[in-house]
């Protein structure tokens, strides 16, 4: 681990949302093979390696095989968040944990990450927390090909406004929110890219 990269950004929070029904994969995305562990192995190590202060998955209730393995990883229980209503889609889980009581008092921002977008160099997560650091206070997004993309990071006064907000997704939320939105130009196009059928894992796991 790079100690430098570590200590840089000890009061960002990451929220990785794990409790989709993986319904297109045909089977838990966040549990399929990547590289020498799994997809959600990986997005905890990238984002332990960029020294975020803080990181929480949030899950399906009852999700006994992700239960198992985020023991196996020995990811600690207190930073499991469960979502009662995954159905009620992505935006459900950015709720609740924005609801979730177990954030530390220290992080001021939160990045919100997919589950299926493992194969986003390291490069491009710093290129974003660097730009981040730059504009404090504000949302910040990655860009590529003209449109806003994933993961999202969201200052506190922006991840307080989710408490009870009338927004039913996060698009719409970022709209409404009365916070300062910029967005970092990045050159890598695996952020278009959601592992959401069988080719999609397969053309992502192909090119890493």
């Amino acid at each position: 681990m790079n100690t430098a990269t570590a200590e840089k950004f000890p009061t960002l929070g990451v929220v990785i949302l794990g409790a989709g029904a993986s319904a297109r994969m045909g089977r838990p995305k966040l549990l399929l093979p990547w590289k020498d562990t799994t997809i959600v192995g990986h997005l905890i190590r990238q984002w332990r390696e960029l020294g975020a202060g803080q990181i929480a998955v949030v899950h399906r209730p009852n999700d006994a095989p992700l239960g198992a393995e985020l023991d196996r990883l020995d990811f600690p229980a207190q930073d499991r968040i469960e979502n009662p209503q995954p159905e009620r889609g992505m935006f459900s889980s950015i709720v609740c944990a924005a609801d979730w009581s177990g954030w530390r008092s220290e992080i001021g921002a939160w990045a919100i990450v997919l589950g299926d977008q493992p194969h986003l160099h390291m490069e491009t997560l710093r290129q974003l927390l660097e730009f981040h650091s730059a504009h404090a206070g504000a949302i910040c997004q990655p860009e590529f090909d003209g449109r806003a993309r994933h993961p999202v990071i969201l200052p506190r006064r922006a991840f307080d406004g989710l408490k009870g907000s009338p927004a039913g997704t996060l698009e719409i939320f970022l709209k409404l929110v009365p916070c300062r939105r910029v967005q970092c130009v990045i050159n890598d196009d695996g952020l278009t890219l959601d592992l959401d059928a069988p080719e999609d894992y397969k053309r992502a796991s192909t090119s890493n």
